[in-house]
């Protein structure tokens, strides 16, 4: 099981607590110190999307210019915006045995963790 977040963000905090609390071990991964490649990137917009991976809510892409939040059109370009902007990511992503999980809800965890 692997989390890739940035430590700082408070739902990143919030996760890392409860799989803690709930005694879940995961490797960590902060994309901001250690990229994020395009093959994994594929991979999670692969199950979900590309949309759900952009954090539209959050500061990093507020302050992109309306060009570049506009030239963000399909999988490629979010991509290619997410590797130069890794904080404009939902954080956090949970792979759990291949199985990606964006963003952190008590609730949600809670059904991920309960089989």
């Amino acid at each position: 099981m692997k989390l890739y977040g940035i430590p700082n963000c408070d739902t990143v905090k919030k996760a890392r607590t409860w799989l803690a609390e709930h005694g879940h071990d995961y490797d960590w991964h902060d994309y901001k110190k250690q990229g994020i490649s395009v093959e994994l990137l594929s991979s999670w917009i692969a199950q979900t999307g590309w949309e759900p991976l952009i954090n539209k809510a959050g500061t990093t892409w507020r302050k992109l210019d309306d060009a570049s939040k506009a030239a963000v059109i399909d999988a490629d370009s979010a991509i290619a915006l997410m590797q130069a902007n890794p904080s404009v990511i939902k954080r956090p992503v949970l792979d759990r045995d291949g199985t990606i999980t964006i963003g952190y809800k008590p609730e949600t965890y809670d059904a991920l963790f309960s089989h």
